[in-house]
C-alpha cells in the first residue's frame, strides 16, 4: 500500500492512502462533528437519519448523493475545516464523490450522537421515532473497516429503547455487526435493507463500479436472516427500461426469497444534476435506444415521472407478493422509512 502525504486537521493526522491496491487513490479528510443526526424537520422526511461518511467509495453511477457532496466539501473549506494543503483529486467534479471521503472525527461523532439522541428521546413522547442509517452514503463502505463509525453508532444505540432502526447497505461488511444488530433487535424494531438493483452481475457492474456483486449480497442477506436479524431487499434505484422488466424483477425477488429475505420494495431512479454526468454515458454506451427517452423523462425533474413511479409501484408490489415477500420491513407492519421516502420524492 503506497501512502499519499498525510494531512493534518486540528493537530490530528489524517492519512490519505491508496486503498487495497487500487490504481486511483481515495483521500480521507477528518471533520469535526457537532451534530450527526438529521431530524425530520430539517430533511422533510418522516424519520431521523445518520450518515457517518460524506462521499462513498462504491461510486455507483446513479447515486443522487453526488449532488450534495460538492456542497459539503465547499462548506468545509469556507468554514476552515478543510486542510489548505489537501490536493484536489484529479478528474471530473462528479468523481470526487468517490475519491474524497469526509469522515467524522471519532470522539466528536460519539459525543454528538449522545447529544442528538437526547433530542430524539424527547420526541418519543409524540410517538415512535424512526432512525435510518445510510440514507445518502453507504455506512458499510470500505472506509468503515478502518474508521468503524457505524459500529460505534450501533453500540451507542444499544443503550436506547423503542426505536425503529433501518440500515441500508450494499456491503457484505454489515455481517461483521451481526452481534450488535441481534442485540438491538431485542429492544428496537430493526431492519437491514440490502440494496440490489439486479441479480445479473453484468448489469450491476455496468452501473456500480466497486460494489459487491449480487451473489455476495444475497449471501449476506442469508447470513443475517439465519442469525435472526430482520433483513430484506431495497431495489434502489429501479432503472426505467433497463431493470424494470417483469422477468428480471421476478428473478431478483425469487433470489431474495430463497436467501431468507422478509420484505422487498423498490425506489425508481432519481437523477439530479450530480448523477447525470456519470450515469447517462453508461446508458448511451449499453442502451443507446433509451438515451433520448431518459433525456426527455428527466429534463424538468430529478425524480421519476409520476405515472412511471405509480406503474412501477403496482408491478413491484404484485411480483413481491407473488414471491411471498412483505411490503413491510418492521414486525408491527410500520412502513419502512425508505418506502415513505419514495412517496415524498418529486
Amino acid at each position: 500500500m503506497r501512502p499519499l502525504p498525510s494531512l493534518r486537521l486540528g493537530g490530528l493526522p489524517v492519512t490519505s492512502p491508496v486503498l487495497g491496491g487500487q490504481k486511483r487513490g481515495v483521500m480521507f479528510v477528518e471533520q469535526p462533528a457537532r451534530s450527526v443526526l438529521n431530524p425530520p424537520q430539517s430533511t422533510g422526511m418522516p424519520f431521523w437519519s445518520l450518515n457517518p461518511y460524506i462521499g462513498c467509495e462504491f461510486g455507483c453511477t446513479y447515486c443522487y448523493a453526488r449532488f450534495a457532496h460538492g456542497y459539503a466539501v465547499d462548506r468545509a473549506r469556507q468554514a476552515g475545516r478543510f486542510p489548505a494543503e489537501a490536493p484536489t483529486p484529479a478528474g471530473p467534479v462528479w468523481e470526487r464523490f468517490e475519491r474524497l471521503i469526509l469522515v467524522k472525527r471519532r470522539h466528536d461523532f460519539v459525543a454528538a450522537l449522545d447529544r442528538d439522541l437526547a433530542r430524539l428521546r424527547r420526541r418519543m413522547a409524540d410517538g415512535p421515532q424512526s432512525l435510518s442509517i445510510g440514507t445518502a452514503t453507504d455506512p458499510y463502505q470500505p472506509a468503515e473497516r478502518r474508521f468503524a463509525l457505524t459500529r460505534a453508532a450501533l453500540g451507542r444505540l444499544a443503550a436506547e429503547r423503542g426505536l425503529h432502526i433501518s440500515v441500508v447497505t450494499k456491503s457484505t461488511l454489515v455481517r461483521r455487526d451481526t452481534d450488535l444488530l441481534t442485540a438491538l433487535s431485542r429492544h428496537h424494531l430493526v431492519a437491514v435493507h440490502i440494496s440490489l438493483i439486479s441479480s445479473d452481475p453484468r448489469m450491476v457492474r455496468r452501473f456500480e463500479r466497486r460494489s459487491p456483486l449480487p451473489h455476495a449480497r444475497l449471501r449476506t442477506l442469508a447470513a443475517l436472516t439465519a442469525a435472526g436479524v430482520p433483513a430484506g431487499l431495497i431495489c434502489a434505484p429501479v432503472l426505467p427500461g433497463i431493470t424494470d422488466g417483469r422477468a428480471a424483477l421476478s428473478r431478483l425477488l425469487a433470489a431474495v426469497r430463497d436467501a431468507g429475505g422478509r420484505f422487498a420494495f423498490a425506489v425508481p431512479l432519481r437523477l439530479p444534476p450530480g448523477a447525470r454526468d456519470p450515469f447517462l454515458p453508461v446508458v448511451a454506451r449499453h442502451f443507446p435506444r433509451l438515451l433520448s427517452r431518459y433525456l426527455a423523462a428527466y429534463r424538468a425533474t430529478t425524480g421519476a415521472p409520476a405515472r412511471y413511479a405509480a406503474w412501477l409501484a403496482r408491478r413491484f408490489a404484485t411480483l413481491a407478493h407473488g414471491a411471498g415477500l412483505s411490503p413491510h420491513a418492521f414486525a408491527d407492519r410500520t412502513p419502512s422509512p425508505y418506502a415513505e421516502q419514495l412517496s415524498l420524492w418529486p
